[in-house]
């Protein structure tokens, strides 16, 4: 399984990013993806999280009304819309598939629950 992130860079405070997520390989026919972050020198962050269908969705506080997680199933794709970028947003984004299949109603925050996961793209927002 490969999960390809691209869409990082740097910004400047208040400015948008989009990150994409390609999904390949995968060996079930149906899971929830998410988002995460991390700064050095500490835990991996939960994002955003969407389900299969992509009519669920979950944000961690810090984000709600400023990221949008969507997705593009007919591409196994899964998006980070991200507005108002903020310094402290600053990390490096993870995308992250569940092993599946998807479980209906359940979004999970933790990463450990998260069994798929990409290389990471850098975000660097600037104040």
């Amino acid at each position: 399984v490969q999960l390809q992130a691209s869409g990082g860079g740097l910004v400047q405070a208040g400015d948008s990013l989009k990150l994409s997520c390609v999904a390949s390989g995968h060996p079930s026919s149906s899971y929830a993806m998410a988002w995460f972050r991390q700064t050095p020198g500490k835990e991996r962050e939960f994002v955003a999280a969407i389900s299969w269908s992509g009519g669920q969705n979950d944000y961690a506080d810090s984000v709600n009304g400023r990221f949008t997680i969507s997705k593009f199933n007919a591409k196994n794709t899964v998006f980070l819309q991200m507005n108002s970028l903020k310094p402290e947003d600053t990390a490096v984004y993870y995308c992250a598939a569940e092993k599946g299949p998807y479980r209906l109603g359940l979004l999970p925050r933790n990463s450990y629950e998260y069994y798929y996961w990409g290389q990471g793209t850098q975000v660097t927002v600037s104040s």
